[in-house]
């Protein structure tokens, strides 16, 4: 068949940065088409143009035999693409069925048609498999439930182009066995779907085809999956050779840092307790809603525990309080990087200096900006961020480079104890794994007792010296790494029965 969506030779420059670089391929009817390249790659830049968000320097965009450019959003919606991005697109104070139906309301003189609105989502999310209720607003729903929202705002809009950017991110195995399910119905449809994803084992799963970016470039195309392996992708991606991304590293481990005792809060079905030495990383794993992160958030003190103690180096650390945490050296480097980690107006360096901005104060009320400024390009160079310079938006860099910088932000902080890690490494590209781990590895190595929450068991067996698994609120087996598993974990991780 003929390609339905071709770029031809699209390029886009930002100040300091050429993002894409002539990059041309052309995507089939009925085709899942897999995107893969690093963070930095041009995967977004090129997937905003086609979005309308960007309007390329060069090139053209051909949509069946009409060549199209969009001046804005609206633009692309109209000529059938849906484009889901990493960071939903959804407005938090709105239902579910208000957000599904954003611009297509049923009225009569102005007047919404409520009962309409709400069959009618009911409906759809019934046909499509996805269980959430209508009426939820979306801003009390997990990361995992907004994401399938957005999928179903897709495929209400009947978009015959659809590009999932990262889209099992945060979906627990039964969502990303509905997602799969939705991507073949699509393409037996005939839709396009373009399908860009650092899990290279879904890629070889869901894709027939893909295209590999590198720099801005387009390095490979493959119109046959079946014929393409594992490492020969990941060299593509990263121009290099890598054999074992995690490197795990022993290393000795001190007294007990952490102590947590009989830890209740909100998310949690029974008490918890465990303790965590310094030089040590304890891995924490459990589906979609075993309350790993709402552990995470109590021991950080954005959430005020109804009971029990955490004790730091034998003392006790003041509970519901950030401020406190972080003046006694434990510190958070939370999963949704974009409404938890990163301030997204503000530059690179203010974005690594925001948390010991506080030493850099003369006589206690006059900025040392010379010292600031340092202290960003010292980590930029160490952390190796990509960034034109330490004054560029943080918003404008790439996921990988956002981690860096916010990892940054606690290691240019001064006494670090506890480093508690929810999801460090989601939607980043296989090479940057790689450089964080080292980072955590560091860490640890200096003393720093180090907590690592991950969704990607693999990551979790890789990287730590001990696991704890959790399931429905509750801790419910720790295993050391000698005698934990694929199969143990994931086995006590896994809902019991009735």
């Amino acid at each position: 068949m003929d390609a339905f969506l071709q770029f031809s030779e699209i390029s886009k420059g930002f100040p300091g940065v050429q993002a894409l670089k002539g990059v041309s391929l052309e995507i089939r009817k009925g085709s899942v088409h897999g995107l893969v390249g690093e963070n930095g790659a041009g995967k977004s830049t090129l997937m905003k143009i086609l979005g309308g968000q960007y309007r390329p320097d060069s090139g053209r965009i051909q949509l069946g035999e009409k060549t199209v450019e969009f001046d804005s959003a609206r633009d692309s919606i109209d000529s059938g693409i849906a484009i889901i991005h990493q960071e939903l697109q959804l407005v938090n104070e709105l239902t579910v069925a208000e957000n599904l139906m954003l611009g297509h309301f049923p009225t009569t003189f102005g007047m919404v048609h409520w009962q309409d609105v709400f069959r009618q989502v009911t409906d759809h999310l019934a046909r499509t498999g996805i269980d959430i209720d209508p009426r939820a607003t979306v801003g009390k729903l997990s990361i995992a439930q907004r994401q399938m929202v957005e999928i179903a705002k897709a495929l209400m809009r009947n978009a015959q182009v659809i590009a999932l950017d990262e889209p099992t991110s945060s979906l627990s195995s039964r969502e990303t066995e509905i997602l799969f399910r939705l991507v073949r119905d699509l393409q037996k449809d005939g839709r396009v779907i373009i399908y860009i994803s650092h899990r290279l084992d879904e890629v070889f799963e869901l894709c027939d085809s893909c295209t590999v970016l590198r720099d801005g470039q387009k390095v490979a195309g493959h119109d046959n999956m079946e014929q393409l392996t594992r490492n020969d992708l990941i060299r593509q991606m990263v121009g290099r050779e890598i054999q074992d991304i995690f490197h795990y590293q022993s290393r000795s481990h001190g007294e007990v840092r952490l102590q947590v005792q009989g830890l209740m809060g909100p998310g949690l079905t029974s008490p918890i307790s465990f303790d965590v030495r310094a030089g040590e990383i304890l891995g924490f794993f459990g589906l979609v809603g075993a309350g790993r992160s709402e552990l995470m958030s109590l021991l950080y003190g954005s959430k005020q525990p109804t009971a029990g103690a955490i004790l730091l180096d034998g003392q006790p650390l003041p509970l519901g309080s950030i401020r406190q945490s972080i003046r006694h050296g434990l510190v958070f480097c939370p999963e949704d990087r974009k409404q938890d980690g990163i301030i997204s107006s503000r530059s690179v360096q203010e974005n690594i200096n925001i948390s010991c901005r506080r030493h850099f104060l003369r006589m206690g009320m006059f900025l040392d900006e010379r010292r600031e400024i340092e202290t960003a390009e010292r980590f930029v160079n160490r952390l190796g961020i990509k960034t034109p310079s330490v004054n560029q938006d943080i918003a404008a860099l790439s996921g990988g480079n956002q981690q860096k910088a916010i990892l940054s932000r606690w290691l240019a902080e001064e006494g670090v104890r506890v480093a508690i890690m929810d999801e460090p490494t989601r939607g980043i590209d296989v090479g940057a794994k790689s450089e964080i781990y080292s980072i955590i590895y560091a860490m640890a190595a200096q003393g720093c007792a180090v907590i690592l929450v991950s969704s990607e068991l693999l990551e979790i067996l890789g990287v730590c010296d001990r696991i704890c698994a959790m399931r429905l609120g509750s801790l419910v087996h720790e295993f050391s790494r000698e005698e934990a598993s694929e199969s143990a974990v994931l086995r006590a991780a896994l809902p019991v029965k009735s």
